[in-house]
């Protein structure tokens, strides 16, 4: 087991004397109320921004809602964008859990961010979230000379399921299904549902995200008998990754995702997609939401932040 960061120690002692239960022992609206208390207990004040505001796109189940974050004022030729998809295992997340994320984004990149509150399982499961982000999308560059947004330069990204679903979106964009992207930013990414990585059988108990905390998660979002191994699911078993946008991949060591992360940035390489690939050994799954604990989360964004302007 590699070492473990001092901030994250500290923040599962807090846990541990606050007596806080597993999301998997929870029920899914108890969870997300847990989830969303955590992320407003964790997170420092968002930036200012020039513009924030609410916007939707229309969905095969009606209206997505989304959140357009400016980050600064708008070009002739329109600001680039990122479409960003939120975390919490396709169950929880919101467009509040990860506001912080968003803005401090678009202040890094001086760009346009847009939120995508996709609807969550179990109510509305595979392939909900899917539709919504790929709807988003599609509005996105239909509408985006409208929004001061250059439509030759949008990319996807998001962290954990929103990850997932970055990723899945863009090999739907190099296949002509939704409309092409120039990056993605996969934080954390879950890229296998099958939960076949070694990383599942290291991270039991203990943390905030476990084997059993995704298999809970999964479980929601795609119960038996569908097929978790479909790339459209689990774009790590896609037969290609050949041609795909470049891409950031972010791995942690104390996470049951990570050894599938590394897996997916190493077959990027390996097919010939520029990729920036960051593993933070000492580091657990969902610290991009809790930047008032763990202090390298800061410097983590600007990273990713930095390495999609070079993109751009």
């Amino acid at each position: 087991m590699p070492a473990i960061h001092p901030h994250v120690l500290n923040l599962l002692r807090q846990a541990q004397e606050a007596g806080s239960q597993p999301f998997e022992a929870l029920s899914p609206a108890e969870a997300r109320q847990a989830h969303a208390a955590r992320a407003r207990a964790l997170q420092t004040p968002g930036d200012l921004l020039p513009e924030v505001r609410p916007l939707e796109a229309p969905g095969l189940a009606g209206a997505v809602p989304l959140r357009l974050y400016r980050g600064a004022e708008v070009p002739r030729e329109g600001l680039p964008c990122l479409l960003y998809l939120h975390g919490g295992g396709w169950v929880l997340g919101s467009l509040e859990t990860h506001d912080w994320v968003c803005r401090r984004l678009a202040r890094l990149l001086g760009a346009c961010v847009v939120a995508v509150d996709y609807r969550l399982a179990p109510e509305h499961r595979y392939p909900a979230a899917l539709e919504d982000c790929a709807a988003a999308l599609r509005w996105l560059r239909a509408e985006a000379m409208a929004l001061g947004i250059d439509p030759a330069r949008l990319a996807v990204g998001g962290d954990s399921a929103g990850g997932n679903l970055a990723a899945v979106l863009a090999l739907m964009a190099r296949d002509g299904a939704v409309p092409p992207v120039a990056f993605q930013m996969l934080l954390y990414p879950a890229v296998d549902l099958a939960m076949t990585g070694e990383s599942y059988e290291r991270i039991t108990q203990g943390l905030p995200l476990t084997a059993a905390t995704m298999r809970w998660f999964i479980d929601h979002y795609m119960p038996p008998p569908m097929d978790r191994t479909a790339w459209q699911a689990s774009p790590l078993r896609a037969q290609s990754l050949a041609g795909v946008a470049p891409a950031f991949v972010l791995t942690c060591g104390h996470d049951p995702l990570c050894s599938e992360g590394q897996l997916y940035a190493a077959r990027l390489e390996r097919e010939n997609v520029r990729v920036t690939a960051l593993h933070l050994a000492d580091q657990f799954h969902g610290i991009l939401t809790m930047d008032k604990a763990i202090g390298p989360v800061p410097g983590v964004l600007a990273l990713a932040a930095e390495t999609l302007r070079g993109a751009w």
